[in-house]
């Protein structure tokens, strides 16, 4: 079975975002919670790429990552490489370069054509230039779409099936 994980971002208004993609993608998609939302703190990311592990399982899946998702998909991606389908990044939160040699690391190794980012050309925390450098330093393949915002909302619900398809 093909289902799609969401992986928000760090703040609690993220999980609207998660449901909403929820609510067009379908049935087959999981929300992951983060755990800091009900305890407070920062984010475990053992704890979560534990929970991650078991969410998927023995299936295949997509992802969809948002801003910190983006960091916990790369943490797990080498764990369950063979099961992932396609992923897609949205709102890359930073193009620093420590986050640059893990992505570059870990993406150089998976199939480009299986992964699109959508960076706003505005976005507070890293501009659509800034990221489209970002990224394809770190895998030159990789297609980076803009997107027309001038914030960190990400609600190209019909992009991410088209992607799907």
């Amino acid at each position: 079975m093909l289902k799609t994980i969401v992986l928000p971002g760090f703040s609690l208004h993220n999980k609207d975002w998660a449901y909403e993609v929820k609510k067009h993608l379908g049935p087959k998609v999981e929300v992951v919670e983060w755990e800091h939302w009900k305890s407070g703190g920062g984010l475990k990311l053992k704890q979560e790429k534990a929970k991650i592990i078991k969410l998927v399982g023995t299936d295949k899946v997509n992802i969809i990552a948002k801003s910190v998702g983006t960091r916990v998909t790369l943490a797990v991606l080498p764990l369950i490489e063979k099961q992932i389908n396609k992923i897609i990044f949205c709102g890359i939160p930073t193009v620093s370069t420590t986050y640059l040699q893990l992505a570059r690391k870990i993406l150089n190794g998976f199939p480009a054509e299986r992964i699109i980012c959508f960076q706003n050309i505005a976005d507070p925390f890293a501009s659509h230039k800034e990221v489209k450098s970002f990224m394809h330093r770190a895998n030159p393949k990789i297609k980076v779409i803009e997107k027309p915002r001038n914030d960190h909302q990400y609600p190209y619900f019909e992009d991410f099936k088209q992607f799907f398809i």
